[in-house]
């Protein structure tokens, strides 16, 4: 189980590191992707038109936790999103 985690946790990683790391080929992830079973900006994102990378992270999670327990990779995509700098309270600075 992931705690504190940080942005610095999440690295993002080409099709051919995806497809090694989880057993599946590079055709069956643009599958998962195109069908949704893996989420844009979640669990992989468009660079631009022809490049996509996958968050190395959420990806193995996903392979572990989606179909026996999908409540725990809820938590992780909920670290992550909680873990990006967008999510991140502001400080107002004071003036002096």
């Amino acid at each position: 189980m992931m705690t504190n985690s940080s942005i610095q946790d999440y690295q993002f990683i080409d099709k051919k590191v995806a497809a090694k790391l989880t057993g599946l080929s590079s055709d069956t992830l643009k599958r998962y992707r195109q069908k949704g079973k893996l989420q844009k900006d979640i669990h992989w994102v468009s660079v631009n038109s022809r490049v996509v990378r996958y968050n190395k992270t959420l990806l193995i999670d996903w392979i572990q936790n989606h179909q026996s327990n999908p409540q725990a990779h809820s938590k992780a995509v909920e670290n992550y999103l909680s873990s990006l700098p967008s999510s991140q309270k502001k400080t107002r600075q004071k003036r002096s």
